[in-house]
């Protein structure tokens, strides 16, 4: 029987990107049954400025992604996200860039005037305020990928961080040893270095980081 799960995501974050893959292979297989969740990075980093910033950043992905979920329902929630983070960390294509986000819509079959009725309407921003919050007051959740066991009842852990796609085998070995560490509360954390992300989204932020310090560098000379 699927093991019944929260997933909280924000589409910006590629770690989280290949966390999710892994949850949809798992819900593919059987093994897991995904709510999907947003949770905002914005809040986490930047406090009351990320709170203010509504139609910046992944904010209107978050935004179109709470008015995917009254309209249509978990399915078409996860759909659009995959979409989206696939047009992100594939191809490179900017989160906030409304034809992005429209054209994702359309590859997750819902409408893409629903972006629209999203960013006009300021309760899909409260909404996404509300569950972020929820997911901090409830979990704990510091960051994503966050995972919640028992359909939100029972423990949470961050992570599993990953950087490649298991095959079948892997992926549910992975998900047995990830259950076992999120029910042991006697562990708390376990870290290493991270193995680098083969993805276009990876590329181009190390492609704005390195001209970015270009120009800081002219600036200084």
């Amino acid at each position: 029987m699927a093991e019944n799960i929260r997933f909280y995501f924000d589409p910006l974050c590629p770690w989280c990107y290949q966390t999710s893959r892994w949850a949809r292979r798992l819900d593919e297989l059987g093994v897991v049954d995904v709510e999907w969740r947003v949770f905002s990075l914005a809040i986490v980093n930047d406090g009351d400025e990320g709170r203010a910033a509504a139609d910046t950043g992944s904010a209107p992905s978050l935004r179109t992604a709470i008015a995917v979920r009254n309209a249509h329902g978990n399915a078409a929630l996860g759909a659009f996200y995959k979409a989206l983070s696939d047009a992100r960390h594939q191809r490179g294509l900017p989160l906030e860039d409304h034809l992005v986000i429209e054209e994702s819509l359309r590859d997750a079959s819902v409408e893409p005037a629903l972006l629209r009725q999203a960013l006009a309407d300021p309760s899909t921003w409260e909404a996404v305020q509300r569950e972020h919050d929820e997911a901090v007051a409830a979990y704990k959740v510091f960051g994503v990928p966050t995972i919640v066991l028992d359909g939100g009842d029972g423990p949470q852990m961050f992570g599993p961080i990953i950087s490649d796609i298991p095959d079948d085998e892997g992926s549910v070995e992975l998900w047995q040893h990830f259950v076992w560490m999120a029910r042991n509360r006697n562990v708390a954390e376990m870290k290493r270095d991270r193995l680098p992300l083969d993805l276009e989204s990876i590329r181009l932020w190390r492609r704005e980081q390195q001209r970015d310090q270009g120009k800081q560098a002219q600036s200084a000379a």
